[in-house]
């Protein structure tokens, strides 16, 4: 029987692409899940060129149309961030669904976005996550972290036609 091929934030399998040069590794994905899917890793970060260790980015300015910074220097990247994420999102026509890091500015599903006095002014989904979502609409879309739940981990699987 195939695999289904699900996208998944790199980090979460243990690739050393954040921004300090560590993972959020994840054993649910990488290790429980990993008999039962096709992971294609994904950072939309290291992908479009930043290096690795790197300034933190973070989404700013008005949450229906963020802007993506740097955090200390405040170094636009929304353009060239916006062109990759999409062409990325277009290449990755047949997976199945996304497991997405959460709080990422990249993939996050729903990540603060910044005012001008550093204050949180409300969500957006981060840059790839929403280029992914607006490609692929109808495919189960998930933060890892709601995975670790037993009724969300049971929809996601059952939205693949993944037994439990």
């Amino acid at each position: 029987m195939l695999k289904p091929k699900v996208g998944i934030s790199a980090c979460l399998l243990g690739r050393r692409v954040r921004y300090d040069g560590r993972d959020k590794f994840d054993p649910l994905p990488a290790e429980v899940l990993a008999g039962r899917i096709e992971w294609v890793p994904v950072c939309p970060e290291v992908e479009s060129g930043l290096p690795v260790p790197r300034e933190p980015i973070q989404l700013e300015g008005d949450p229906a149309a963020p802007e993506l910074r740097g955090v200390r220097s405040h170094a636009e990247l929304t353009g060239m961030m916006c062109a990759f994420c999409e062409r990325r999102a277009a290449e990755l026509d047949g997976l199945s669904g996304f497991v997405f890091k959460s709080r990422s500015p990249s993939c996050g599903l729903a990540v603060p976005v910044y005012g001008a006095d550093g204050a949180a002014a409300g969500s957006a989904p981060g840059f790839f996550a929403a280029a992914w979502r607006k490609r692929y609409p109808g495919l189960p879309a998930v933060e890892a972290e709601a995975l670790h739940d037993e009724t969300c981990l049971r929809r996601f699987l059952a939205a693949l036609q993944i037994e439990k």
